[in-house]
């Protein structure tokens, strides 16, 4: 798991409580009362070079862009500022999700684009970083300071002289909005809205009036004070109480078994779960949207739990349990698979992000999981009776059947290749689609990555979240699982890892449509038009920076390919496309897509 965060220490955080240094060493930014203001230039003490200066305070040292009128002398401030990289993208959704790769990694990220045409644009991408509790500072380039109240019409704009358009619809999905149209309290406004997009682990939206952000002020005049956010704590009463409740449930149970949600990252509590793991003994699983979250590596790790789909015989375990611990999970119809999750509520500890429910009992408030795992963990019985019976029942997997020479690749040999690039030096990213079940299959070896986007599924997620994953990280390599249809909906921003030289190798599976809608309804809506994936990438490419591309058909040019990508090619980016029949799927796709359809196409209820 990445730690390398410009906020907090561990399980990919998310800095919700306490602001440190780039060196994720934990400990909170304070200034102390003996420091000295150091005076600022005045030529940099403006607006611009402020918000600079704090992105790069919270360990953001990338933001990706996209120039419009009104943010182009923000942008210049930016670009002023040494410890900053902009990265300019190819539209604004892609900038957005780069933020939220970006964020995945480092724990905060930050994008920039301008008034409306391009607020509007990044719009999905940040409500997709707002299901994931993902820190993201969305800043806009907004209209001219003098411009606001005069009931003009501005361009950009829908046609009317009410300039709020854009910010009402940033109110849903973000957690706090700034809009700058002054100097006296731009500073705590901008402060305001960092901080609580570090405490609150969600998107924030700023507006920064255009003419503002090149003017001196006194305001800026002086180092700011560093941020220093208190850290949330448990009520001491109500975390004794919960424990005491849940030690008495667990301890008389005979197979508990514990599973690892996806809210764990925004808790911070994945060493906790661990810890927790190590005490008790019990099996432990991950929900699939927690993957990576948990090392798969440990000794009574048993997989993905994913109802009908889970791993090999996870499910049966998790299920056939006399008491479950579930910490910070999400249960919607896709992680229920259509609800359809053999799980008793009677059975349940459910542990959120600060608060604990036990069964039909009662439910605890104020309460942290991390500061709940680890008490409980002090006292549990250590019981490995669930954990025993998985490795009673547990039959090896078995290898897919070896392609013939020239016989048309099939998936699950596509992945077996994969499996053997994973390492602690890579991270995967798994595009919405066949992908999502595929990768779920992938044995994570300690320190490998793993991100996809589970809760908002948004096709086209992985080419951005690629993008700004691998900038957050350039020591690893990033292997980018992605389907053709959701490669068309991004695909441009090839050309902006290429820019920055990276070294990402993207699989791009070639089944000619929407697969996983396909599973879930079909329709001649389903199929695309194919392109020609390794040409538009040779085009992209156009002779700058460095690049591989093959198109491969059988299991012999995928071997050559990916000896090339590691070998001779692994300073470059590296684009692989994989040829197969298009209803070559997985067999948890088949399951999963027609259990999602029943629940989709229930029946109105009686009126």
């Amino acid at each position: 798991m990445d730690t390398n965060i410009g906020s907090l220490g561990v399980c990919k955080p998310a800095c919700t409580d306490v602001c440190s240094p780039p060196n994720g060493s934990g400990s909170p930014i304070q200034l102390s009362p003996t420091t000295t203001h150091t005076m600022i230039n005045p030529s940099e003490s403006t607006l611009g070079r402020h918000i600079a200066r704090r992105l790069v305070e919270i360990g953001v040292t990338d933001v990706f862009s996209v120039p419009g009128d009104f943010n182009l002398t923000l942008l210049d401030g930016l670009l002023a500022e040494p410890g900053l990289n902009l990265i300019g993208c190819c539209n604004e959704l892609n900038a957005g999700y780069a933020a939220d790769g970006y964020a995945r990694s480092r724990g905060v990220g930050a994008c920039v684009v301008t008034f409306t045409v391009g607020g509007l644009s990044v719009l999905n991408a940040v409500a997709g970083a707002y299901s994931e509790n993902l820190p993201l500072i969305c800043i806009v380039g907004g209209p001219n300071s003098n411009d606001y109240g005069t009931s003009r019409i501005l361009h950009h704009t829908i046609g009317l002289p009410d300039f709020s358009q854009e910010l009402r619809c940033f109110q849903t999905i973000t957690c706090y909005q700034a809009v700058v149209n002054n100097l006296e309290d731009a500073h705590e406004l901008i402060d305001t809205a960092i901080s609580t997009a570090l405490k609150e682990s969600k998107p924030v939206y700023i507006s920064v009036s255009c003419n503002l952000a090149t003017v001196p002020h006194p305001t800026f005049s002086r180092e700011p004070v560093p941020f220093s956010l208190s850290p949330r704590l448990s009520n001491k009463f109500g975390l004794e109480a919960a424990v005491d409740a849940a030690a008495e449930f667990l301890n008389k149970a005979v197979k508990p078994v514990m599973v690892g949600g996806p809210k764990m990252r925004v808790a911070k509590a994945c060493d906790a779960f661990v810890e927790l793991a190590d005490a008790s003994g019990y099996a432990l699983a991950v929900m699939p949207s927690a993957k990576g979250l948990v090392p798969e590596h440990h000794p009574h790790f048993i997989g993905t739990y994913w109802g009908a789909v889970s791993t090999a015989f996870c499910a049966e375990i998790i299920e056939s349990a006399d008491a479950y611990l579930f910490a910070g999970p999400i249960f919607n119809d896709y992680s229920s698979v259509g609800y359809s999750l053999l799980l008793k509520k009677e059975k349940a500890i459910i542990v959120q992000p600060d608060r604990v429910v036990i069964a039909n009992g009662p439910s605890f408030g104020c309460v942290l999981m991390k500061d709940f795992l680890r008490e409980l963990a002090k006292r549990l019985k250590r019981n490995t009776t669930a954990y025993e019976n998985y490795h009673r029942i547990y039959v090896p997997e078995g290898q897919p059947l070896k392609c013939a020479p020239k016989e048309p690749l099939r998936v699950n040999v596509l992945f077996q290749h994969i499996q053997k690039l994973v390492s602690s030096d890579t991270a995967v990213i798994a595009e919405t689609g066949d992908s999502w079940f595929n990768c779920q299959k992938l044995k994570l070896p300690k320190g490998c990555g793993y991100e996809f986007q589970m809760q908002y599924g948004s096709i086209g997620w992985a080419v951005g979240a690629t993008l700004g994953y691998a900038q957050a990280v350039p020591e690893k390599r990033v292997i980018a699982c992605i389907g053709d249809g959701s490669f068309q909906v991004t695909a441009q921003d090839v050309s902006t890892m290429l820019r920055c030289g990276q070294k990402t190798i993207i699989f791009l599976i070639n089944n000619g449509g929407y697969t996983i809608e396909v599973e879930i309804h079909d329709g001649p809506y389903n199929v695309i038009k194919n392109w020609n994936y390794t040409g538009l990438v040779d085009a992209i490419h156009n002779g700058e920076g460095k690049c591989f591309t093959a198109k491969v058909f059988y299991e012999e040019e995928l071997i050559k390919a990916i000896e090339t990508a590691t070998g001779p090619k692994k300073d470059s980016l590296c684009f692989i496309e994989v040829i197969v029949h298009k209803d070559d799927t997985s067999k948890e796709l088949l399951e999963w897509g027609s259990r999602v359809s029943a629940a989709n196409s229930r029946p109105p209820n009686p009126q």
